[in-house]
């Protein structure tokens, strides 16, 4: 939601935007200390927003990536200097990225902030949107809005409001997250290997650690979580191999659940679902958050030129068929990616991926 508030930011229209958690607070579900890899049509949206000379310092380029298979000889290497590119994309930390954006919104003479607050008792209907911003500064604060954008996740309330439904596929995985020091440098490389126990990315940080995404059973993430740091380097190494050098530190591990989350439409009444509302992703392709930020770009567009009613229904239309086919590519890609290698009957297409 930060990055539509500040793709409209200095358009004119007025916006309200309502956060739950303040900035920095250790409970932020969306800006924490997990880590994204953004493309580079992520960081030209950054740069068009203004926000990408405050996230560049702490943002590590993927220079090369490197895809294998636990128990395979083979294995796929880009290079981006072979493309011609500086950098497939960066890897950065959700904090700073939403620090980023709180810097770019706080100086917005058109925004206005409700942060921590919660919107209660909606009431949408054909000519307006109704609730209530409830927030320890303002108690109980009715408001009147054309449009209301619904950015509150895969679980989210907005969208129940609206009558969209959802499906849900659980994935009966855990996502354990860490970050580690090795004794070698990077060097830019992005890695993601698959193993019996599930997908693993070991991403480049810009301090020179790198960030570990496992996504496993739960009972196996249940074992690293257990595991004292030494145990769980040694774990981790004996999975992932010595390409990256020697594990020798690692930080504090948390986990969250994968599923797919797909709504049956991201549009209704007066009302637009955009990011983990509209679809939450499985992490494997790292695609998750640039398609919620082209979400968000496009929408901000959109608005921007309406010259009228923001959240008439033929605007609201046109945005979900524009938006259609990549949030559908997108999704069909990464899930079939997650099945493929989930699949004991998969040799003829790892074999395929070591070829190339």
């Amino acid at each position: 939601m930060r990055g539509l508030a500040a793709g409209l930011a200095g358009t004119g229209v007025r916006l309200l935007l309502v956060e739950s958690s303040p900035l920095g607070a250790a409970g932020q579900p969306s800006f924490d200390e997990r880590t994204t890899a953004l493309g580079n049509a992520s960081r030209r949206i950054f740069e068009g927003l203004g926000c990408w000379d405050a996230i560049a310092p702490a943002a590590a380029a993927i220079r090369a990536i490197h895809v294998s298979e636990a128990g395979r000889f083979g294995f796929a290497r880009l290079n981006a200097a072979e493309h011609g590119i500086d950098a497939f994309g960066y890897v950065v930390a959700n904090r700073t990225i939403g620090a980023a954006l709180w810097d770019r919104l706080a100086a917005s003479p058109d925004l206005a902030l409700r942060v921590p607050a919660r919107a209660e008792d909606f009431v949408i209907s054909a000519d307006a949107v109704r609730f209530t911003v409830v927030s320890a500064a303002r108690a109980r604060e009715p408001v009147l809005a054309r449009l209301v954008v619904a950015a509150d996740g895969a679980h989210s309330q907005i969208r129940a409001v609206a009558g969209i439904a959802a499906d849900v596929e659980d994935y009966d995985q855990l996502a354990v997250v860490a970050t580690v020091a090795a004794d070698r440098a990077h060097q830019g490389i992005a890695y993601e290997r698959f193993t019996r126990t599930g997908a693993l990315a070991v991403l480049p940080l810009y301090d020179g650690t790198l960030g570990v995404i496992w996504a496993c059973r739960p009972q196996h993430a249940s074992e690293l979580l257990a595991l004292d740091d030494a145990g769980y380097l040694s774990r981790l190494q004996a999975q992932f191999g010595w390409r990256a050098g020697r594990f020798v530190r690692a930080g504090r591990r948390s986990s969250y659940a994968l599923k797919l989350t797909r709504a049956c439409a991201t549009v209704a009444t007066r009302t637009v679902l955009i990011g983990n509302a509209a679809q939450a992703l499985h992490p494997v392709a790292g695609q998750g958050f640039n398609l919620g930020l082209r979400d968000a770009a496009m929408l901000a567009e959109v608005i921007a030129n309406a010259h009228g009613d923001a959240g008439a229904a033929p605007l609201l239309r046109r945005f979900e068929q524009w938006r259609a086919h990549d949030r559908s590519g997108v999704v069909h890609f990464t899930d079939a990616l997650v099945k493929l290698f989930a699949d004991s009957r998969r040799e003829w297409a790892c074999c395929a991926i070591s070829v190339c």
